[in-house]
């Protein structure tokens, strides 16, 4: 069963993202607390544990869940399958896919030790339904309308 494995935020947009346990999800905002929050449509951002485990192997790097500045770190679910328009209920929120990876020339503001997945591996994502978030809840992909 794919599920949320962290739930990570950051103060400032240049800080990598630390695991806080669980969050609050707020429609047309984001994250409660995360300096992300608020800035654009792309107010959530998920990367797969898997990613990040091959980026380990990879690069020989030991990178942890918020290491490469993502919200939710996802486990059990291809993010890559998504498409813009693909809904999810994560927790008691609902969220809406609006962009898959992010244009290399777009501004991204954070790597783990100079490599940066969340451009080709993360999905982007605005909050429809607010409500919380926590480290062990279910991610379902919901049938678009």
């Amino acid at each position: 069963m794919a599920h949320i494995v962290a739930v990570c935020a950051s103060q400032r947009r240049t800080d990598p993202k630390v695991a806080v346990g669980a969050g609050e999800l707020v429609a047309g905002y984001g994250l409660v607390g995360d300096a992300h929050a608020g800035v654009s449509e792309r107010e959530i951002s998920l990367l797969a544990l898997e990613s990040i485990a091959a980026a380990n192997r990879e690069h020989g790097i030991a990178a942890v869940p918020g290491s490469f500045a993502e919200n939710l770190t996802t486990e059990g679910l291809d993010l890559l399958s998504l498409r813009a328009g693909d809904r999810l209920r994560v927790g008691t929120a609902e969220l809406e896919v609006v962009q898959i990876g992010k244009p290399l020339d777009a501004a991204h503001t954070y790597s783990f030790q100079g490599i940066s997945i969340l451009p080709h591996r993360g999905v982007f994502c605005r909050v429809l339904r607010g409500g919380r978030v926590a480290r062990g809840d279910a991610i379902e992909v919901l049938i678009t309308p």
